[in-house]
């Protein structure tokens, strides 16, 4: 299949990756109005990629440092980062553009939380920014005081703690609020997932506090999307849904690659990929191991389009380079052609938005 290369900037330099896309992808892309949002802690950034003007994919890179939990709108970009948490709005308006990009995303507002390992976070139907800490094995919110705000345990979890337990990671919205976690274990001493990644991996209902499935390895990013609950059985590389009846994990795609990130649009899933670390003992001994040698096939890092009625991968966009992991994978709709301001340069002091004016005192007579 051919490739479609990308056009790349990091500040108005080249970006230190290659981004190649399957003949189609572009087009898709445009077809479908739509620009990607993806994080990567591996290498601390927030990639966003378009369609330039040019013909190829635009993409643009800004630098926070371990970038991994994402939720995006048109207008505005949730990030969490190794001790913070930022949100990113859009500075222009319809029609406008600045240096060729549709959108412009600025941090506005930002949560200094500490080193709370958060990974998945949402923003549920009152506005309020839920996020999932690893290291304390629980649900939280954002305090103008502390840290954050404690919401929820799992049952087996003892007590709120540092200790990375079950490494909670996934947290998935229905209606608009919080519903369904994955966790890659059900273990209550510190670190005690790691010894069970292979087959000890659960779903959790919020409500219930019932677990939906377990026997997963290492799942992650559920979602709720056209009545399913899916999700990714990462540790066997496999892209599916779960039968709520039976609690059974359904595959539907296998895909080469450590999957983390998973977004819907239309028919479409989009799941990110990561090459498995070779001197980590986080992904030894997985079964992914296998079905990779089982298929002939070498992990690569990006992203594969999957067409969630047949099965098939209809489009892919590979990463090479400084990028090997991505976390998370968000959509832009009715963006082209994005762009983000970040800290490594100057840029984001010299920048000045302006809201409308208003009166000091209330309204004037």
């Amino acid at each position: 299949m051919s490739q479609t290369k990308a056009d790349a900037a990091s500040g108005g330099t080249a970006l230190p990756l290659g981004v190649y896309a399957s003949r189609q992808f572009l087009d898709w892309l445009l077809a479908e109005q739509i620009s990607l949002a993806l994080t990567t802690y591996q290498s601390s950034r927030l990639l966003l990629l378009g369609a330039s003007p040019t013909g190829k994919i635009s993409g643009f890179e800004r630098i926070f440092e371990r970038a991994m939990g994402l939720f995006t709108t048109t207008e505005r970009l949730y990030l969490s980062s190794k001790y913070q948490i930022w949100q990113l709005d859009n500075v222009l308006q319809p029609g406008q553009d600045y240096n060729g990009y549709d959108k412009l995303y600025v941090p506005r507002v930002g949560y200094t939380t500490g080193d709370l390992d958060i990974h998945d976070l949402v923003i549920d139907q009152q506005g309020r920014l839920v996020f999932v800490s690893s290291l304390l094995n629980c649900l939280a919110t954002v305090s103008p005081r502390h840290s954050c705000i404690p919401l929820w345990k799992p049952p087996f979890i003892s007590k709120l703690v540092n200790e990375d337990r079950c490494h909670l990671n996934g947290l998935a919205l229905e209606a608009g609020q919080p519903r369904y976690v994955t966790a890659c274990s059900r273990s209550d001493v510190v670190d005690g997932w790691r010894n069970r990644r292979r087959e000890g991996g659960c779903v959790i209902d919020l409500r219930s506090e019932e677990i939906m499935a377990e026997g997963l390895s290492m799942p992650h990013s559920p979602r709720c999307y056209r009545d399913q609950l899916w999700l990714l059985n990462s540790g066997q590389g496999e892209f599916g849904y779960l039968d709520r009846a039976s609690g059974r994990f359904e595959p539907v795609t296998f895909c080469p690659g450590y999957l983390r990130g998973l977004a819907f649009w239309q028919q479409y899933a989009i799941v990110g990929l990561s090459k498995p670390r070779g001197d980590d003992k986080t992904f030894a001994g997985l079964a992914l191991d296998e079905m990779l040698t089982a298929k002939q096939a070498d992990p690569f890092c990006g992203v594969m389009i999957i067409d969630i009625q047949s099965g098939t991968v209809v489009h892919w966009l590979r990463l090479e380079g400084v990028v090997t992991e991505l976390y998370d994978v968000q959509i832009l709709p009715k963006v082209q052609r994005p762009m983000a301001l970040g800290f490594q340069t100057d840029e984001i002091a010299r920048l000045l938005t302006l809201d409308s004016m208003e009166p000091l005192f209330g309204e004037t007579v």
